[in-house]
């Protein structure tokens, strides 16, 4: 049986030449193992917190998404693992003519063709969202929110706009 020790130490053999090429990667499945990502960006194993940032970081650099499920993928084995909502959270921003965001894991992404912002849910609960790699997105936080929404301008029907690497990106429906 797989579990996170193994994964975690064939992913650091992986990742010591920068990010992990896991797009690459497509080794049988071995099971799923009993780890989530939480809607706040909390990880968890066996249900306890895994309270190593660095560890989630490696976790984090071996994601893969293939459908609506998520794996953590070394070269040789992949297993399945829980994702709430999205399994990053965009924790801050640099706005400025281009907008730049940080997630919870260290990743950093400018906005723009490549890393769209997009706004998902409802009317009166909306859910904003920046693509960070390979299908994998971060849940934009309240604060990082409404910093975007006060930098915002208004396009020509109205709807308010930020704009980044010559992208604009609504941020109401």
């Amino acid at each position: 049986m797989t579990d996170a020790a193994g994964i975690a130490a064939a992913a650091g053999r992986a990742a010591k030449s920068g990010q992990p090429p896991v797009h690459l990667w497509n080794p049988p499945f071995c099971g799923d193992l009993d780890m989530e990502i939480r809607s706040d960006g909390s990880w968890f194993y066996n249900g306890t917190p895994i309270g190593r940032p660095e560890m989630v970081r490696l976790f984090a650099s071996i994601l893969k998404r293939e459908g609506d499920s998520y794996f953590l993928v070394t070269p040789v084995e992949k297993v399945g693992i829980r994702v709430v909502d999205a399994p990053f959270v965009a924790i801050d921003a640099d706005i400025g003519t281009d907008i730049a965001f940080t997630t919870n894991v260290g990743d950093q992404v400018t906005a723009g063709p490549d890393h769209a912002i997009e706004l998902r849910g409802t009317l009166d609960a909306p859910r904003p969202y920046v693509h960070i790699r390979r299908d994998l997105w971060a849940l934009i936080d309240r604060k990082t929110f409404y910093r975007l929404a006060d930098a915002a301008v208004p396009d020509a029907s109205g709807r308010m706009n930020v704009h980044s690497l010559g992208t604009g990106f609504p941020l109401e429906f």
